[in-house]
């Protein structure tokens, strides 16, 4: 009965450190959404207003 009384204290705890871990991940998923969202929106407004230009990989950097 003592076993049986560990396991459940041993799962009860772990249950609830991965209930912790789920939730601080899932304020960080909203948190990282928002950001890809604002970025999402920047670069509209960037490629609106002209600004938004096509990188090319093999183009040298200005700067060369």
């Amino acid at each position: 009965m003592e076993k049986l009384e560990e396991q459940i204290a041993h799962l009860t705890r772990t249950v609830e450190e991965l209930s912790d871990i789920v939730a601080t991940q899932a304020e960080e998923i909203v948190t990282l959404n928002r950001r890809v969202h604002m970025l999402m929106q920047r670069e509209g407004e960037r490629e609106a207003q002209g600004g938004g230009s096509v990188v090319i990989g093999d183009e040298r950097p200005p700067h060369y």
